[in-house]
C-alpha cells in the first residue's frame, strides 16, 4: 500500500496525527489539501516539512 499518515508538527516538535491512510496531498498557498482512501477530505493550514514515504509519514509544519 502507498498510503501515509499525516502529522501536524508544532514549534516544539510535537507531532499530532491529522489523518490516516492519505493517498492525495496537494500543497496550496499556506494550506495542504489531504484526501484519504476512505474519501475523507481535509485542508490543513501549514506547509509540508518532510515526506518519509518508506515510513508512510508526512509532516506538516504550522
Amino acid at each position: 500500500m502507498c498510503e501515509s499518515n499525516v502529522y501536524l508538527v508544532d514549534q516544539q516538535g510535537e507531532k499530532t496525527l491529522v489523518m490516516e491512510s492519505v493517498d492525495k496531498v496537494i500543497p496550496k498557498e499556506g494550506d495542504v489539501y489531504l484526501e484519504n482512501i476512505f474519501g475523507e477530505r481535509l485542508t490543513v493550514k501549514g506547509h509540508i516539512k518532510e515526506m518519509a514515504l518508506v515510513d508512510h509519514s508526512i509532516l506538516i509544519a504550522e
